[in-house]
């Protein structure tokens, strides 16, 4: 029983411990890793595509701190998301920090709070309009003939077959929905599961639902009895 109490004690000290850390790197790095991104791209997304975007994935984005529990968020924010792939993708590969945070990745990234606390760094640093332009270029969308696609406007040209300021709002749409999970819900793998998903998220923006709470991002309220909404 004492050595219980005793790790019991200690896992909330280490805890800490790791999210200092992330936090501490986060600030550390920041600056030399935002100096090497390329400059943004002002209207790679029309505000019509901006805000279906945010309603799915983010409804809160522009007024919280880099964490959210809005409803039908979920656990990653954009600006966590941006944290991730900024600090893990644009990172410097030889950095030990870095290692280990892409080990900790691996290995508990459903329930990695060391991602939160970077959200929370770079939410501080890094303009709202700039995250939303970094994570529209960088977002995980599949993989097509064995190759990972990344970012919307490729996304567009492989799976809609025209720019991505081309697209109607059913089309965009089909693009928000595949983010949750893009090979689950990949247009020609797996077609049946992403247009469920397409309806219920155009019933979401229509208004005739809305998510039930912080975790339901499958929008449970928006399908019938029947399965369809």
């Amino acid at each position: 029983m004492k050595r219980f109490a005793r790790l019991a004690l200690l896992l909330p000290c280490l805890i800490a411990a790791y999210l200092g850390l992330a936090a501490a790197w986060a600030g550390y790095t920041y600056d030399s890793l935002a100096a090497a991104l390329p400059p943004p791209h002002p209207g790679t997304l029309s505000p019509r595509q901006s805000a279906i975007l945010l309603a799915v994935e983010d409804p809160d984005f522009y007024t919280h701190a880099g964490v959210s529990f809005a409803a039908g968020q979920g656990v990653t924010t954009l600006s966590s998301a941006v944290a991730r792939d900024f600090y893990l993708v644009e990172g410097q590969s030889g950095s030990v920090m870095r290692r280990f945070y892409a080990g900790v990745q691996r290995c508990c990234k459903a329930i990695d709070l060391g991602r939160d606390a970077m959200a929370l760094v770079l939410d501080a640093r890094m303009p709202k309009d700039r995250q939303l332009d970094y994570y529209a270029g960088h977002v995980y969308m599949g993989t097509q003939a064995g190759v990972q696609v990344r970012g919307l406007a490729l996304a567009a040209l492989l799976y809609a077959g025209k720019p991505l300021a081309a697209l109607d709002e059913h089309e965009f749409v089909r693009l928000v929905a595949m983010i949750k999970a893009p090979n689950q819900y990949h247009p020609q793998r797996q077609p049946a599961a992403l247009a469920e998903r397409v309806a219920r998220i155009e019933a979401l923006l229509a208004g005739r639902c809305r998510p039930t709470g912080w975790s339901d991002t499958l929008y449970e309220t928006c399908k019938s009895s029947q399965g369809n909404v």
